[in-house]
């Protein structure tokens, strides 16, 4: 029996490809590369319960004495913290955590997008030219993601950032761009893994899971379109931004409750050139690790 495909990324900091520390990498291979794994989460495991239920157990008082030993097993810089790790009551509260202001700085420029969260981001900066999104031959088209033609149609032609956040990253999101946000619309669905080891398998269960939307009218980045989507063990998206407020780059938009989760953020058609690193990695299928605040791109020139 051949060994199991490793999840590997391109870490921005140290210029290497690295392979990823999965969380729960076992339970991931067996609900996802088995046959009855992929029953048992096609009956039970994508299913709102079942995250509901997990997440209850993260937020009892008990579920604090796991904070310690995962920031050690994972070896976190528990300096970023917006307050001391043993003070953080439940895991659910450690995991939604808050950093000290100075811990992601926002890449400055009028013109310059951030990323939005901490984590992998996989960048396809035309969708319609791409053979693929984690493997080749696997896509889902704009209407199935934004839940309607008519919500996609502004898109059409556009650029995709897929920025996937493991339960070892920091899991607040921000604004990419400054600009007015309008409210965030919730799309049904279920609550399938956004691990490679299940995208893999099937990319649409992206555009399957519950997620929400939120358009950005910025001034120098056009109509930007915000997803933040649900995964198994993530019960709850937050937000906490104001309806209709301008918001600048960087500020906090929201956050996710316990699991690995995604954010994707799509661009209309010449809007953003994508960095470099991005570019390079999409061609191969590889995502880039870095962090929230980070480049993501910027306005092309003319």
């Amino acid at each position: 029996m051949s060994a199991p495909e490793p999840v590997t990324f391109y870490n921005r900091y140290t210029d290497q490809v690295e392979t990823e520390q999965i969380y729960g990498e076992g339970w991931l291979r067996w609900a996802y590369e088995t046959g009855l794994g992929r029953a048992t989460t096609s009956v039970l495991l994508k299913r709102k319960f079942f995250s509901w239920y997990y997440g209850y157990r993260m937020n009892r008082p008990y579920s604090g004495n796991k904070v310690l030993p995962f920031v050690v097993d994972y070896n976190l810089d528990a300096d970023e913290f917006g307050k001391q790790a043993w003070e953080y009551m439940t895991f659910n509260e450690f995991f939604s955590r808050s950093l000290k202001p100075q811990a992601r700085p926002i890449a400055e420029g009028e013109d310059v997008a951030a990323l939005p969260a901490d984590g992998r981001h996989l960048a396809f900066p035309q969708l319609e030219n791409s053979d693929g999104f984690y493997v080749k031959g696997q896509k889902f088209s704009l209407t199935e993601l934004f839940g309607s033609a008519k919500r996609a149609a502004p898109f059409e032609g556009g650029s995709m950032l897929i920025s996937r956040l493991c339960p070892v990253d920091y899991h607040r999101f921000h604004f990419p761009v400054a600009g007015t946000p309008r409210n965030a619309k919730t799309i049904n669905g279920f609550l399938y893994s956004v691990n490679p080891i299940a995208l893999r398998r099937q990319v649409k269960y992206l555009v399957q899971n519950k997620r929400m939307l939120t358009l950005i009218e910025s001034e120098k980045f056009g109509l930007v379109a915000m997803f933040e989507v649900g995964a198994t063990c993530v019960g709850t998206i937050k937000q906490l931004f104001v309806d209709g407020r301008v918001n600048e780059k960087g500020e906090e938009k929201g956050l996710f409750k316990f699991g690995g989760s995604c954010v994707i953020t799509v661009f209309q058609r010449g809007r953003i050139k994508f960095a470099d690193d991005l570019v390079q990695n999409g061609r191969e299928h590889r995502e880039v690790y870095a962090k929230m605040g980070d480049v993501l791109g910027r306005v092309p020139e003319v």
